[in-house]
């Protein structure tokens, strides 16, 4: 039997619809529902010269390969390519609550969500972080941990990027490392890679937070303070743990051949690493959800709406993770 993967079409405005509509030439084991507004899909399939078909999402029905079922929402005002509305930041929001709820309820095996536009759902009224936070809120998870992924070099390894800290000022991120949240985020890694990467014994490298991860406490004593102890702990309860490492040397192949997954202490001291490698192929994956979530690993890319010029290849790739989590699963 095929899995059902929900695919949030993101922001009208932008790139979403279309690299949506693309995935009617995915040949892909998998029943693709869109969620988002059947009519909005149609048009921006025909603007970027997309052959696809849609068809109104029904649970029980069967469809033929390559058409693209549709779970149509309300659009509240007229979505144009690169104009951003605040009327249509709840539709967005709507869309990943069907999603999730269809989760949740098992309607779907997974969900992968297209890009939305942070600024103009939060410019509407609505506090709004990102997906990550989002998910973990309406899921009622404590504790998530965002991951992103990609297949880098002739070889097409795996680089796999976990944060500990997530959209935090700069500022903000030593008092954010506590012991209780570095080894929660640490169990959450351990445990998804195991069960939804189907990687019995995960070997992570771990950063260090200040340059030359602190040189012996000179350049600052997070990593004698806080993030080694953390480390020997887990390590005795049987995590296989590798530093903390110097940020600078820690993304070359000699070490990243010693790992499955590196934990970045913050946002950008990973993240433009594993960008520059896997662009265009990257995805961004939630952990510790009790759903399975994936998704593409850029923006919403306003000035290539409608033109038919915005690469898919992220969301192919989104789409490739959660069949394979969903594998692992079973």
């Amino acid at each position: 039997m095929q899995a059902t993967i929900a695919i949030t079409t993101g922001e009208p405005a932008g790139v979403g619809p279309e690299i949506c509509a693309a995935l009617s030439r995915a040949n892909r084991p998998v029943r693709f529902v869109l969620i988002g507004h059947h009519a909005l899909l149609v048009e921006r399939a025909r603007m970027a010269g997309v052959q696809a078909a849609f068809v109104p999402y029904r649970r029980d029905a069967v469809t033929p390969p390559g058409v693209l079922e549709v779970l149509d929402v309300d659009l509240p005002a007229p979505a144009r390519p690169g104009k951003l509305v605040c009327e249509n930041a709840a539709y967005v929001l709507r869309t990943l609550d069907l999603a999730i709820d269809g989760c949740l309820s098992g309607e779907f095996a997974a969900m992968v969500t297209a890009p939305v536009q942070k600024s103009v759902i939060n410019e509407s009224g609505i506090p709004f972080t990102g997906h990550t936070e989002y998910l973990a809120e309406r899921t009622a998870t404590r504790r998530v941990v965002m991951m992103l992924a990609g297949q880098y070099g002739p070889e097409r390894q795996w680089m796999r990027v976990a944060l500990a800290s997530t959209h935090l000022p700069l500022k903000g991120v030593p008092a954010a490392l506590t012991p209780e949240e570095l080894e929660a985020v640490l169990h959450i890694l351990h445990d998804d890679l195991r069960d939804k990467f189907g990687l019995p014994a995960p070997r992570i490298l771990v950063a260090g937070l200040n340059p030359h991860a602190g040189e012996g406490g000179h350049m600052g004593r997070e990593e004698i303070d806080v993030i080694q102890p953390v480390l020997e702990k887990l390590r005795a309860a049987g995590m296989q743990l590798i530093g903390p490492l110097p940020a600078d040397t820690l993304f070359t192949p000699h070490q990243l051949a010693r790992g499955d997954a590196v934990l970045a202490m913050y946002h950008d001291q990973g993240l433009p690493v594993l960008k520059f490698a896997t662009f265009g192929g990257g995805i961004n994956v939630t952990l510790g959800l009790p759903i399975i979530r994936t998704s593409v690993d850029h923006g919403t890319a306003l000035d290539l709406a409608g033109t038919g010029k915005a690469d898919p290849g992220s969301l192919f790739a989104a789409v490739d993770c959660a069949l394979a989590m969903i594998r692992a699963r079973q």
